[in-house]
């Protein structure tokens, strides 16, 4: 089956251009458009190359630290060979980076167990970084009643968890097996455009999940709910809890205020 790559039925320069970008790509198997001279090749595989590892290891600075050397850059080249990149935007060559870990990805034995997750920890951090804040919707309150209203999860912050606890992972700390329990992180951007972190257990995720799901319920609602999920056997004891991981999340920004029920 012919491929755009080789299809005879393309104009010569279509084809030259997809040689030349099918070359700086894998130019170890893929050779260049006839009667270039190489050493001005080498000047485009360089460029290209270390172009994209340069953004890559700006978007993954903790992965890029424990990850050696040589796998690293086999793992650059490998991306650059496998991932065809929807995206124009270099801004986005990080959000490809994770599709190809993902979906395209051989695992190496060099490859840590957290590469993944790692990674997507990083980039949601970056995304943070970058975000605009969108305007409060009309009617928020971000003094309101967390009980009788209904508590809005700000738009910048990410409700995550994973099997290994990414954000202690660095140099000096690289487990090879996923604990037993996973790790809760809401990732969020404060008052002070300063992108955190904040550890969390399970009911806590559970509870950002519904009031993300739920937009509708009043803070009290969503707590007897959660109560509900956790069958716990004083749903008073959780409504009060709530309120003060609620009041909480609201003092960090995590919630930004409250909407008329």
């Amino acid at each position: 089956m012919s491929t755009p790559e080789n299809s005879a039925s393309r104009p010569d320069f279509i084809r030259a251009q997809y040689a030349f970008a099918g070359h700086i790509r894998d130019p170890e198997r893929q050779a260049p458009p006839p009667g270039l001279d190489d050493r001005r090749m080498a000047v485009y595989r360089e460029l290209f190359f270390n172009n994209i590892e340069s953004f890559l290891d700006g978007n993954f600075p903790v992965l890029r630290g424990i990850v050696a050397d040589a796998p690293w850059e086999a793992m650059v080249r490998d991306f650059l060979i496998k991932h065809r990149c929807q995206s124009p935007y270099f801004a986005e060559i990080g959000l490809e980076f994770l599709d190809y870990l993902a979906y395209e990805r051989t695992p190496e034995r060099t490859d840590p167990p957290f590469l993944y997750e790692l990674a997507h920890y990083e980039r949601v951090e970056l995304d943070l970084s970058i975000a605009s804040e969108p305007e409060p919707p009309e009617g928020l309150d971000p003094n309101g009643d967390l009980l009788s209203e209904r508590p809005l999860v700000s738009a910048l912050a990410r409700n995550l968890s994973y099997r290994f606890p990414v954000h202690r992972i660095g140099p000096d700390y690289q487990p090879e097996r996923a604990p037993e329990q996973p790790s809760f992180l809401l990732v969020y951007r404060d008052r002070d455009e300063v992108v955190r972190f904040l550890e969390i257990n399970a009911a806590t995720a559970h509870l950002i999940e519904l009031l993300q799901e739920n937009p509708a319920l009043s803070g009290l609602c969503v707590l007897k709910r959660l109560a509900e999920a956790l069958r716990h056997p004083d749903p008073e004891q959780i409504i009060t809890f709530g309120l003060g991981i609620l009041t909480d999340l609201r003092q960090r920004h995590i919630i930004s205020g409250t909407l008329p029920s």
